[in-house]
């Protein structure tokens, strides 16, 4: 199914794009969240019509991206967890964690926009990229401690 793209969707495309996806992914996920809509002829004369209202707004928030990037690459998360045997955590720390913390630093970032590969698992100190916008990233420093209260 040939679908034109509202906003940025990462491994797809870039809002605008005009890109082909199966069908199911497209009724039950592009659609109904407004992501994406069908590749009609009248929606690809509308979309050369937005496509400096697209770029406009992509530049916006590419600016917004970066300021930012530069609060969070002073940032450090410190979070402390119970730890047994060799620095292993009992549990992981997740995106969710890391934005719980900086939202308590007064910095609100989606946990969606924390990319770890893999939970957290072991105590230490971890660089964690933050993906703002899809030209600008920031690295995170999360400090694992243990806590010997927990």
């Amino acid at each position: 199914m040939k679908l034109i793209l509202r906003e940025d969707i990462y491994n797809l495309g870039k809002s605008g794009e005009l890109v082909n996806v199966k069908d199911g992914y497209a009724r039950n996920y592009l659609l109904p969240r407004n992501l994406a809509m069908l590749a009609s002829a009248a929606n690809v004369r509308q979309l050369e019509h937005e496509k400096q209202v697209i770029e406009l707004r992509q530049q916006k928030l590419k600016g917004s991206a970066q300021e930012q990037a530069k609060k969070l690459e002073g940032a450090t998360v410190k979070i402390s967890r119970k730890i047994g045997e060799q620095d292993k955590l009992f549990g992981s720390v997740t995106g969710l964690d890391i934005a719980e913390v900086l939202a308590g630093q007064g910095l609100k970032i989606d946990r969606r926009l924390i990319h770890l590969p893999d939970p957290i698992k072991t105590a230490g100190q971890f660089d964690v990229e933050v993906r703002l916008h899809r030209d600008v990233t920031a690295k995170l420093k999360v400090e694992v401690v243990g806590d010997a209260q927990a």
